[in-house]
């Protein structure tokens, strides 16, 4: 899989959230609600991926399970956040 198309969508900074991210896959799938936070050190960006609360428990909605597509991810949004939000 590849990503294909990524859009960032720049909120007020809350508690060191600073954008959405929203991803296509080959083209055919669509993944929305990646959060990118800065991180704690103030080096870069991190990303969260979608979940809800269930009970007292955080269920993660998706994510990949390769790391060589959750590197590709991460690469390709933090590409697009850097130009859109700055580092």
């Amino acid at each position: 899989m590849k990503v294909t198309k990524v859009e960032i969508i720049p909120i007020r900074a809350q508690k060191g959230l600073l954008a959405f991210a929203s991803l296509e896959l080959d083209n055919q799938f669509y993944v929305n609600s990646i959060g990118i936070h800065q991180k704690l050190d103030g080096s870069g960006f991190r990303i969260t991926y979608p979940s809800r609360k269930v009970g007292e428990q955080n269920i993660t909605i998706c994510h990949p399970i390769q790391s060589i597509l959750s590197k590709e991810i991460e690469n390709e949004i933090f590409l697009k956040a850097k130009q859109l939000i700055g580092e």
